[in-house]
């Protein structure tokens, strides 16, 4: 089956609610950001185009942001995530940005390595970011506490 990943506009549909808030459970959060970003969402290419991935890039004059990303389990490990970073990554570029940062947990081995294979750097560690989060995060039977920041410069800013 095809993938398509292309920008979103339109209301923030219940399937694209919960796919954002398995990635990032703080719901007051995600709605302050999603006001000031561009939203990506990856479709099968057949007729009912379900939604089956989202990306959610800030733009802050010239770096973007990766807030948030995340796929339905059952899509997961199948290049889905890639295809969204790749689009963010090209639609960054071709804004003449100069970097793209992403932050995630200190537990999400998963993404660390992803973002790591898409050639992202990390810069920081901010200790304490989920700590004060209603429920405690847990992945990889580790706890999540700490946000590590991840960076991709852009040294040829042509797309």
């Amino acid at each position: 089956m095809n993938i398509v990943v292309e920008r979103y506009v339109g209301e923030i549909t219940k399937n694209i609610c919960k796919l954002l808030l398995s990635a990032d459970p703080d719901q007051q959060a995600v709605n302050r950001y999603l006001k000031k970003s561009s939203i990506f969402v990856a479709k099968v290419d057949k007729p009912q185009q379900e939604v089956i991935g989202v990306a959610v890039l800030l733009i802050q004059e010239k770096n973007t942001e990766l807030k948030n990303i995340a796929v339905q389990i059952n899509w997961q490990k199948q290049g889905v995530a890639k295809q969204l970073i790749q689009t963010v990554i090209q639609f960054s570029k071709a804004l003449n940005c100069k970097s793209l940062t992403v932050g995630t947990g200190n537990s999400s081995l998963d993404q660390l390595a992803l973002y790591q294979k898409c050639g992202f750097r990390i810069t920081e560690v901010i200790p304490d970011f989920f700590a004060n989060y209603s429920q405690p995060i847990i992945e990889n039977g580790i706890q999540c506490i700490d946000m590590i920041k991840l960076t991709l410069p852009f040294l040829d800013k042509k797309v």
